[in-house]
């Protein structure tokens, strides 16, 4: 068997929240992106101060890297997980094979987010909301993703690696929460105030 005989509700349900969050982050970068295309001078909706703003990123070649702008690739990608989200949480089984792919998907998009939080934080030193809205969604799926194949049994059949597999799915919030202190630290090491500059926004 490649799947639990217990449907992963949690899990499915995460996948489901995280696509729409994703996907929603990833029109408003087209949407601004657009608005850029049509006046190269906008002030942009997320451009709320000189550290944190969408402008740079979509202007700069990081913005494109694969020839054509990054959101759209948020746009196709997160309706992948949506729909393995809600056919997990209808009952739906699926073989190793589409797991394995379904994990070099997420592998891959989880690649690239570390890539672009490099990038944005240490070439253009900026920070973009919706792009951080993204990040923030990316980061937990791709945890929660390898801990459940490591517990459908696709990366092993191991019985004691599936268990700790499921063991460790409680962890993943942690795991989340201390990547993003990460991602901010590197921010604030880089002179990047992110908390200092949403305090600023906020209040």
């Amino acid at each position: 068997m490649s799947e639990q005989r217990t449907r992963p509700v949690i899990y499915a349900v995460w996948l489901i929240i995280a696509s729409l969050v994703g996907w929603w982050a990833a029109f408003q970068l087209t949407v601004e992106k657009f608005h850029l295309l049509e006046n190269p001078d906008a002030s942009l909706s997320c451009d709320l101060s000189a550290f944190i703003q969408c402008g740079v990123n979509l202007n700069s070649w990081q913005g494109s890297a694969f020839g054509f702008p990054n959101p759209l690739i948020g746009l196709t990608g997160w309706m992948a997980v949506l729909v393995v989200g809600v056919a997990l949480l209808s009952g739906a089984r699926f073989p190793r094979w589409f797991w394995a792919a379904f994990g070099a998907g997420i592998t891959f998009a989880f690649g690239f987010v570390c890539w672009l939080i490099s990038q944005s934080i240490y070439e253009l030193i900026v920070l973009c909301p919706w792009c951080m809205v993204t990040w923030a969604v990316t980061i937990p799926t791709f945890f929660a993703t390898m801990l459940h194949l490591l517990r459908n049994g696709t990366f092993t059949r191991s019985a004691k690696a599936r268990a700790a597999g499921s063991a460790l799915m409680a962890w993943v919030p942690l795991a989340t929460i201390l990547a993003y202190a990460v991602i901010i630290m590197m921010a604030h090491l880089k002179g990047i105030d992110f908390l200092g500059e949403m305090a600023r926004i906020l209040f």
